[in-house]
């Protein structure tokens, strides 16, 4: 099975430089670095839960299978 993300298959070049235009026009050069700097530190913030929520449960697993055994 392929699974393509539908909105890629959706949208050409011409709508991708349409909606950088519009953003560009919406919040101007000197706001789209500090737009882009928030969403990669909201990303990162993504990323260090799931690390996180995947480490307890890999430890609460380990301290299950320890103590039953």
């Amino acid at each position: 099975m392929n699974f393509q993300p539908i909105l890629l298959g959706v949208l050409g070049t011409q709508e991708i430089i349409l909606i950088v235009i519009a953003i560009l026009i919406l919040f101007g050069g000197r706001k789209i670095p500090e737009l882009m700097r928030g969403l990669g530190k909201g990303i990162r913030e993504f990323n260090d839960a799931k690390s996180n929520v995947r480490k307890e449960i890999e430890d609460s697993t380990t301290n299950d299978t320890t103590q039953t055994k």
